[in-house]
Parts: C-alpha cells; sequence; structure tokens
C-alpha cells in the first residue's frame, strides 16, 4: 500500500565509474582478497575478486598497499538534525510538545551542510540512519542517507522511512516529570506505548473494513504510521539502556509483534541470552563517553563483547554529536582491545547494521549490484595511525588526501 505522507525512496542516482584495483579488499560478503579489484560502473557494484578485467573507459585508481572496504554505516546518528556549532536554531532533534509524535520524520529536518557529514567522509562513514531524539516514548520516523552527494537531502536518500524511534527509560521520564504531565514514570511511558499501538490497531481494522465497503476514512498520520510498525514494514528503534527497560522493550514487541532493534543496549550483557534466543539484534553504544546518567552506571567496553559471544547480532554508533561520527571506527578499535573479535568488529561497521535495518540491498558491502560505496585505507582500519585516502559514494569520488570534493 502506497502511504502519500511518506516520499517514495528515489532509488540510486546515476553514479560514477571507477575500478579500484590491487588493494586488500575486505568485501564483508565473503573472505579477504589480496591483490583484489572492485569495479564499480554507473554507481553500481559490477565485479569484486582477483584478476578481474577493467572494462574499457573505467578510470582506475592503484590501491597497492592500501585496504578496501565498504563504506560504513551509522545506524544511529543524529548527523543534520542536531547540527554542530548551530545551538537551538541548528537543533530539531526533538519534537516535544507532546508524547507520541509518530508522524514526524527526521528527514524533514535534515541540514546537509551539517559539519558532521564532513567527518563523516574523514571517518570512512558513506551511510547513516538519521533518527530523532530520545526525549518522547515514540519520537518519530527515521531515515537512511549518504553521508555525502545531493543538492538537497532527497537525493542522498537509501531509504525513507526505516524504522519509528521510541525511547524507554531516563530521557522520556525526566522531560514529562518536570512538566508534571504523562508520562512521568516508567510506568507511564510503558503506557503510552501501548495506548497508542492499540489505537493504530483498531485504526487499521477500521480502515481495512472501509476498504471493503468501498468508503472513506479520516486518516491519521499517527495510527498509519505505527500501523506500519504492526505490519513490519517498519522496524522499531527502541532506546534502552539499563536491563530492566530492555525487558519491557521485548515485552513489549512480544505483545504487539513487531520487529525489534535495541538501540545503546549499554546494560544489554545481563540479557544477552535472551535478546539471542529471539534473535533482537543491538545497535550498541556510543562507547567513548562518560556515565552521564544513571542508566550508564554499569556500561563498559566488555558489554559488546559479551553481548557478541552470546550470538547477538551486533552494530556500533556513535550517536553523532555524543561522539563524533568520524570517531565510530575507533569505538571499534577498542573494542577489539576490550576482547571483541576483529571480524565481528568490521561487521559491526558494516554488513551488520545494513541487515538488521534493511539496507543490506544497497549498502554494508562490496558485493556486485549494492551500492560503489567504496574506501581506500591507508592500512588496517583498527590500526589508529589508519586513515582514510580515497572515498567513493556511488562511484563518485567525494573525500580525497584529506578534502572533501564538492558536491555533485
Amino acid at each position: 500500500m502506497t502511504h502519500p505522507e511518506t516520499p517514495r525512496s528515489p532509488g540510486r542516482r546515476r553514479g560514477g565509474s571507477v575500478a579500484v584495483v590491487g588493494g586488500r579488499v575486505l568485501p564483508m560478503a565473503g573472505p579477504p582478497i589480496d591483490g583484489g579489484t572492485v569495479v564499480v560502473v554507473d554507481g553500481v557494484i559490477r565485479q569484486v575478486g582477483r584478476d578481474v578485467a577493467v572494462p574499457s573507459g573505467v578510470p582506475v585508481v592503484d590501491a597497492a598497499g592500501r585496504w578496501v572496504l565498504p563504506g560504513f554505516v551509522d545506524a544511529h546518528a543524529h548527523v543534520g538534525v542536531a547540527e554542530e556549532g548551530e545551538g537551538w536554531a541548528g537543533d530539531d532533534s526533538n519534537e516535544m510538545s507532546g508524547p507520541v509524535m509518530a508522524a514526524v520524520r527526521a528527514l524533514d529536518a535534515i541540514n546537509i551542510e551539517d559539519l558532521g557529514f564532513r567527518d563523516a567522509l574523514e571517518g570512512g562513514v558513506t551511510s547513516v540512519v538519521v533518527k530523532p531524539g530520545s526525549g518522547n516514548p515514540i519520537g518519530g520516523q527515521t531515515v537512511a542517507i549518504k553521508t555525502w552527494g545531493g543538492r538537497t537531502v532527497d537525493e542522498q536518500v537509501i531509504k525513507a522511512a526505516v524504522s519509528v524511534k521510541s525511547a524507554l527509560g531516563e530521557n522520556p521520564k525526566r522531560v514529562y516529570h518536570d512538566r508534571k504531565e504523562l508520562p512521568s514514570t516508567r510506568l507511564g511511558v510503558a503506557r503510552v506505548i501501548r495506548e497508542a499501538f492499540v489505537k493504530a490497531r483498531n485504526y487499521a481494522e477500521a480502515r481495512e473494513h472501509a476498504a471493503r465497503e468501498g468508503r472513506p476514512i479520516e486518516r491519521d498520520l499517527t495510527h498509519e504510521v505505527l500501523a506500519r510498525v504492526l505490519a513490519g514494514e517498519l522496524v522499531w528503534d527502541q532506546h534502552t539502556h539499563r536491563h530492566d527497560d530492555i525487558a519491557t522493550a521485548i515485552r513489549l514487541a512480544e505483545e504487539f509483534g513487531y520487529r525489534l532493534v535495541v538501540n545503546h543496549g549499554t546494560d544489554g550483557a545481563k540479557l544477552a541470552d535472551l535478546l539471542a534466543e529471539k534473535n533482537i539484534p543491538v545497535i550498541f553504544g556510543p562507547m567513548i563517553s562518560n556515565r552521564s546518567k544513571v542508566e550508564l552506571r554499569d556500561r563498559g567496553l566488555e558489554k559488546i563483547v559479551d553481548l557478541a559471544a552470546a550470538g547477538v547480532q551486533v552494530a556500533i554508533t556513535t550517536d553523532h554529536p555524543v561522539v563524533p561520527i568520524q570517531f565510530l571506527v575507533h569505538q571499534a578499535s577498542i573494542a577489539v582491545k576490550a576482547g571483541l573479535d576483529r571480524d565481528v568488529a568490521l561487521a559491526a561497521l558494516t554488513v551488520n547494521p545494513a541487515r538488521m535495518l534493511g539496507l543490506d540491498d544497497r549498502v554494508g558491502a562490496l558485493a556486485p549490484g549494492l551500492d560503489g560505496d567504496v574506501v581506500v585505507w591507508s592500512g588496517d582500519p583498527l590500526d589508529l595511525y589508519a586513515r582514510t585516502e580515497r572515498v567513493f559514494i556511488g562511484g563518485r569520488e567525494v573525500y580525497a588526501d584529506g578534502r572533501v570534493v564538492e558536491r555533485f
């Protein structure tokens, strides 16, 4: 069903062509390839392998002695809606006029001139899922975009509606407690979410009944969006740190049958076996931050190690601007130092976030048919001394030698 309030993803723009040859290629969709080649034609990866013939007319980039990876994916950030250096004028992360804001869209607030997008290229991040903030029990719709290349944000969209952001725990409790409004407790937050889904379910049933009878029904944007969550069309991105809030997230998801992705999950190791059993992925982090609130008392780098060891699919987030987005890879590095398998750490920057949010048909790996988002590193990206040398989005060079190329 087409939902007029949700813009269609524009699909791939016509991209560029390039062949990156001779590097150590980590496709993430298969084993490493020494002396490998990645061929991108018209924005789409055509071939990946060794002894690959480069089509006539395709520019060649020599990556000998370099590492070649897919662009990283930050699955939870506020780049563009929480603009850096702009104060209140650039902060559009939370619409705080009510606790249920499913109808609002991060897409409508993104400023592609935010400095964070340039920083993303420096860190090899080519895709980001921009999310509303966590001040409300239901905060709004998220959007997946490329980090560079459009005249408007619409030209950078990968998927216009990925998920709905929701928050449990301290954040909504604090906001509404100060106002002396519902919800001012954890009990109230859960009630608000539960009531919103009951209304959405009733709306969906009434809409189907009206359609069978051939009569119109008054549209409600909030109910329509939540009905899409119930139908499995949108992921439920649940901000939650503490283990008891994670348990509430699971309880609500099982009550209403939607697809849950835990965001942050810094106390999730206490429920790692349960999360693994129920196949609930975790977008973990941010990791380079202090214990700024009670929920973070038990945070630690070893928690992502424990989650992964239990079989939980993990991604890593900066929660930009909490941690600057260019430091996404450094979080993976310190996770490896804490004991995370290095292959899991790289997957947590690439294939895992793409898979858990339904973006793996476009990004997250170097494989034929996917977008030509290719990053050339000076060495192993998990090495602190390695740096991004060249970044291609859709086969077009957007970053080289420490400088951002102008938008195309």
